[in-house]
């Protein structure tokens, strides 16, 4: 993805969109998740050349199995891009829970060094990491089940991954404001050929907090 053709998103505005943002309903969809939706395909299409060439290689042993949890029977037909402004449309989850969702994909992908993100686990890994930065950054939060019903999983299946991630990360989930800001500028120097962009380089204030937060009463249905 060409953020510089495909956006024509100019530092000024992504700074202006990241330290002005509003957590009411009606806001823009925050302009990390074009970013982190970016390096997450470009991941994808490594992963896939690799696979081709070597094969992954999984057994079925003990280790290796419980990372499968997060593989859907079939690839599901939804854009890692798509995917992630769905999550916001019904979650609202300001661009710090993304950055940490980041970082959580990155501890996960190095403790788990047979772990490859591919098409067919990146969603309910993406659904799984969102959600649980969001407990880790936000002072509210929707229920489990609501998350579930978001990513197109039933709640038994957002819990047993939700605990799987959990207990695979040794429950690190700590982030604090030095390795936030690491990340942040990570994220700029994979997207400076397309312009340069900044991404948030604090965590937001407890004075930001969304104001609201009111259920869908429908929401659009998917199945992973």
């Amino acid at each position: 993805m060409s953020f510089s053709s495909n956006m024509g998103i100019s530092p000024r505005k992504l700074r202006y969109d990241v330290y002005s943002y509003s957590y009411q309903q009606d806001s823009k969809t925050p302009l990390v998740i074009s970013v982190l939706a970016s390096l997450i395909e470009r991941t994808l299409a490594r992963n896939e050349r690799i696979g081709r060439k070597c094969g992954f290689g999984v057994k079925h042993n003990g280790f290796k199995t419980s990372v499968r949890v997060f593989d859907c029977n079939e690839t599901p037909d939804m854009t890692v891009q798509s995917y992630l402004e769905r999550i916001f449309r019904y979650t609202r989850a300001g661009p710090s829970v993304y950055v940490v969702a980041y970082v959580y994909i990155d501890r996960f992908c190095q403790s788990m060094p047979e772990f490859r993100i591919t098409g067919r686990n990146v969603h309910r890994l993406l659904i799984t990491t969102i959600m649980v930065a969001s407990k880790y950054v936000e002072d509210m939060n929707y229920r489990n089940s609501y998350f579930a019903r978001v990513g197109g999983i039933t709640t038994y299946e957002m819990n047993t991954l939700e605990l799987e991630f959990l207990f695979l990360m040794n429950f690190k989930v700590h982030v604090n404001v030095s390795v936030f800001e690491s990340y942040c500028c990570h994220l700029e120097r994979e997207v400076s050929i397309g312009g340069g962009y900044h991404i948030e380089k604090t965590l937001r204030c407890a004075e930001e907090i969304k104001s609201q937060q009111r259920e869908y009463d429908h929401i659009s249905r998917i199945t992973l």
